[in-house]
């Protein structure tokens, strides 16, 4: 017997192009991408089991971003603020030393080492190890 009826999600354009643009964006955490496709493929009307399988998640994450978006649209979405100390570092600061990390560096064939990418982000080691490991 089937489930219960997922929630109808329903996009206006200016969410489509915001979720599209979430999926190009280079420096767009994998979370976000994640969600993203979710919610695009729920607005085609697929189920929960469908949109799960077909993106290798649980049925429950996509019936959780599902609902997180019905409630809260595009900002729900997004990271909500965790417990603890607020950051000390901004966003576009976590994005320019992601790119320093996966851009390769003028002397080398390959990313910038930790040490280096610190010292010119000016930035301290474990603040470069933290944002470099959040954007896998």
């Amino acid at each position: 017997m089937p489930g219960p009826k997922p929630l109808l999600v329903e996009l206006s354009d200016h969410e489509r192009r915001v979720l599209r643009r979430w999926l190009r964006k280079q420096t767009a955490s994998q979370a976000l991408v994640l969600r993203s496709r979710i919610v695009l493929a729920c607005a085609e009307g697929r189920s929960n089991a469908q949109v799960g399988q077909d993106l290798g998640v649980s049925r429950e994450t996509v019936r959780k971003w599902r609902a997180r978006f019905a409630v809260d649209r595009l900002e729900g979405l997004v990271d909500r603020p965790r417990s603890g100390p607020p950051r000390k570092i901004t966003d576009e600061q976590v994005e320019a030393l992601v790119v320093l990390v996966v851009v390769p560096s003028p002397t080398t064939a390959h990313g910038w080492a930790r040490g280096l990418v610190s010292a010119n982000a000016s930035a301290s080691d474990a603040t470069c190890r933290a944002s470099c490991r959040s954007h896998r």
